[in-house]
C-alpha cells in the first residue's frame, strides 16, 4: 500500500478506521464473545488513498469505458504536440492533469505509440513545472515492459496520480496539485462524454456521468482552499457552471437535457483548458 507524506493524516485516518472496527466488534453483554471481523487490505488502501487523493483518477474513469468496450478515438485526447506551447504554471498544471487522462486512455486501450507520445507530453509539463522528481524514472520503461498487463498499468498510472499529489503538497505547492486535479478530473468527463455518439442511450455511460457529481464537489471544496491565487480562481469561474449542472441532479438519477448540458460543457471547459494562455 502507498505511504502518504502527510503522515499524521493517515495515521489518523487509520487510527478512526480500526476504532470503527473496533465498536463493530465490541458487545453490551457482559462475558459475552466479541466476533472477530477481519479488515481486508483493499478496504483500508481504498480509504487511505481517498485521503491521500481525494477523486477517482482519470485511469479509473476510463477503466469503466474499457469494462463496456467502448471504442478508442484517436483524435480525441488533446494533442502532444500541444506541449511546447504551455508555458505559465498554471497551463502546464492543467495540462498535466489533461495529459495525464489521455496517457489512461491510450494506455488502458493498449495504444502503444499513443502511449509512448503521451508519456513525452506529460514530462514537458513536469520538467516546466519543477516536478521530475515527483515521479519515478523508471516509469516509461515500467509502462512500456507491462504494456500488456492491464492490473500493473493500473497500479503504475494511477500511482503516478498519488506520487504527484503527495510531492506538490509536500514541498507545499498544494495550488498546483489542485489545478492538476481539474485537469485530470476535466480530461476523463470530457472522453467519458464525448468517446460515442451513443453516450445517452448506454445506461453504464450515463452511470459514469451521473457518479462525477460527488468528485466535482469535492474537487471544488479543494480549489476553493487556494481561492486567493489567480490561476485558481479562474478554474473555480470554469467550473461554476458545471458545478450548477450537477448540484441540480438528483444522486440517483438524470435527465437526457442534464446529460446533454454536461456533454456541451466538459466539451467548452476542455476547449479553454487546451487552449494556451
Amino acid at each position: 500500500m502507498k505511504k502518504s507524506l502527510n503522515f499524521w493524516g493517515v495515521a489518523s485516518l487509520l487510527l478512526a478506521v480500526m476504532i470503527g472496527f473496533a465498536s463493530c466488534n465490541g458487545t453490551s453483554k457482559k462475558g459475552q464473545k466479541s466476533e472477530t471481523v477481519l479488515i481486508e487490505k483493499e478496504e483500508v488502501e481504498t480509504k487511505v488513498r481517498e485521503f491521500v487523493y481525494p477523486l477517482p483518477t482519470s485511469y479509473e474513469i476510463v477503466q469503466m469505458l474499457n469494462k463496456i468496450e467502448a471504442a478508442y478515438i484517436f483524435d480525441l485526447a488533446n494533442n502532444p504536440a500541444n506541449a511546447d506551447k504551455y508555458t505559465t504554471e498554471k497551463d502546464m498544471a492543467i495540462n498535466l492533469g489533461i495529459f495525464g487522462g489521455d496517457l489512461s486512455y491510450a494506455s488502458t486501450y493498449n495504444q502503444k505509440q499513443e502511449t509512448v507520445n503521451f508519456i513525452d507530453a506529460s514530462r514537458k509539463m513536469l520538467e516546466g513545472l519543477d516536478l521530475n522528481a515527483a515521479v519515478r524514472e523508471d516509469l516509461p520503461q515500467q509502462i512500456e515492459a507491462n504494456e500488456d498487463n492491464k492490473e500493473a498499468l493500473v497500479d503504475l498510472i494511477t500511482n503516478s496520480f498519488y506520487d504527484t499529489y503527495d510531492f506538490l503538497n509536500a514541498h507545499d505547492r498544494a495550488a498546483v496539485s489542485a489545478l492538476v486535479m481539474a485537469g485530470a478530473w476535466v480530461e476523463g468527463l470530457y472522453i467519458a462524454t464525448h468517446i460515442s455518439e451513443e453516450t445517452f442511450n448506454s445506461k453504464e455511460m450515463v452511470t459514469i456521468i451521473l457518479k462525477q457529481k460527488e468528485p466535482l464537489l469535492k474537487l471544488m471544496e479543494i480549489l476553493s482552499k487556494y481561492k486567493d491565487d489567480e490561476g485558481i480562481a479562474e478554474t473555480i469561474q470554469d467550473l461554476s457552471t458545471m458545478a450548477n449542472i450537477y448540484s441540480g441532479i438528483e444522486d440517483t438519477a438524470i435527465t437526457q437535457e442534464q446529460m446533454i448540458q454536461i456533454a456541451e460543457e466538459s466539451l467548452k471547459i476542455r476547449k479553454k483548458f487546451i487552449a494556451a494562455n
